[in-house]
């Protein structure tokens, strides 16, 4: 779900993983870019003269959620499971486990420049900041003990901002980066409730997704259980319904703004809404509703090139140790 435009991606994949990008040093670019020699997992429908795998196989049992994507052409996906995080190379398709999990789920995650990733702790109510290098956890941030379920994550170019699904005080967690991108220490992050026209809904997923707004000014949330978004004022968290023309977005889980675009995923509904949105982020409007058999409850979205890519979660099923799991690949334009 990252943030970064579109020419910057295609700047990083014209790479293919070959030179070192900001953030990532020489060794990380090799090492991820022959992960798949060391892999046990790769790629479905192998491209043909062309590059880039359509489908990604994740590890067996794998329970994915939420997806990373910098600047080279590798994806991050946390797991649900133990919160381990894989890392697979959107060129072979293969991969491997970098940082073994806390025994808690890794959901929501964004890598920043400095090759960084800020993983978002579930039901274990907190956050971790991992190194994408070597897999070391970084830093730790318990949020809350309470009705918890930190969901997902953003970055702005002073916090990390976190959602909080299950918290009934509606509240966003903000992480505060000092100069130079510094982790704050643990009594430096700041709670801040959300106001306004978000109302919590007792027994069901309410802020879920988070980005930004285009021009930079607000947050915007998603909450799932009424198919509603929202903007939020970062600095007061009074939230003001954005006008979707009556439209609605119901199950909308991750989502990903390019430009003036916003990608709403809807898990259970196998689908993304695509909205345009206007510079501020007040007023929006559905122009496209994308869906792909081969969605199994995808929940989140990263974008790479021309491709959003999709884990799919699959919740109506069972997981077990040998449940498959896959990320996708689709086109937009």
């Amino acid at each position: 779900m990252s943030t970064v435009s579109r020419r910057t991606i295609f700047r990083g994949a014209a790479a293919l993983g070959l030179t070192a990008a900001v953030g990532v040093s020489a060794p990380e670019a090799a090492s991820a870019h022959s992960a798949g020699a060391r892999g046990a997992h790769g790629a479905a429908g192998r491209r043909k003269g062309g590059i880039f795998p359509e489908t990604i196989n994740l590890p067996d049992g794998w329970q994915p959620e939420g997806i990373a994507i910098g600047a080279l052409p590798f994806a991050y996906f946390g797991s649900l499971a133990d919160g381990s995080i894989y890392r697979a190379n959107l060129v072979t398709g293969e991969g491997r486990v970098i940082s073994a999990g806390p025994g808690t789920p890794s959901v929501g995650l964004k890598i920043d420049h400095r090759g960084r990733l800020f993983v978002s702790g579930g039901d274990g109510g907190d956050a971790r900041v991992v190194s994408a290098t070597t897999g070391q956890v970084l830093a730790s941030y318990q949020f809350t003990t309470g009705p918890t379920f930190v969901n997902d994550v953003v970055l702005t170019p002073g916090a990390a901002w976190f959602t909080d699904s299950q918290n009934p005080a509606s509240v966003l967690y903000k992480v505060p980066l000092g100069r130079r991108g510094r982790l704050p220490a643990p009594d430096e992050v700041v709670t801040v409730p959300v106001t306004g026209d978000f109302v919590f809904q007792p027994g069901a997923f309410n802020a879920n997704g988070i980005d930004r707004t285009p021009d930079g000014s607000g947050l915007i949330v998603v909450q799932s259980a009424t198919g509603t978004l929202f903007k939020v004022d970062p600095a007061t968290g009074v939230s003001r319904t954005i006008d979707l023309g009556g439209e609605s977005v119901p199950n909308g889980d991750g989502i990903l703004l390019v430009g003036h675009t916003l990608y709403v995923v809807q898990n259970q509904d196998n689908t993304v809404a695509v909205v345009k949105l206007n510079r501020s982020g007040t007023r929006g409007r559905v122009v496209e509703r994308i869906t792909d058999p081969r969605f199994d409850v995808p929940t989140t979205t990263a974008a790479f090139g021309n491709r959003l890519y999709l884990p799919n979660a699959r919740f109506n099923t069972p997981p077990t140790p040998t449940t498959k799991y896959t990320a996708n690949a689709i086109r937009i334009r």
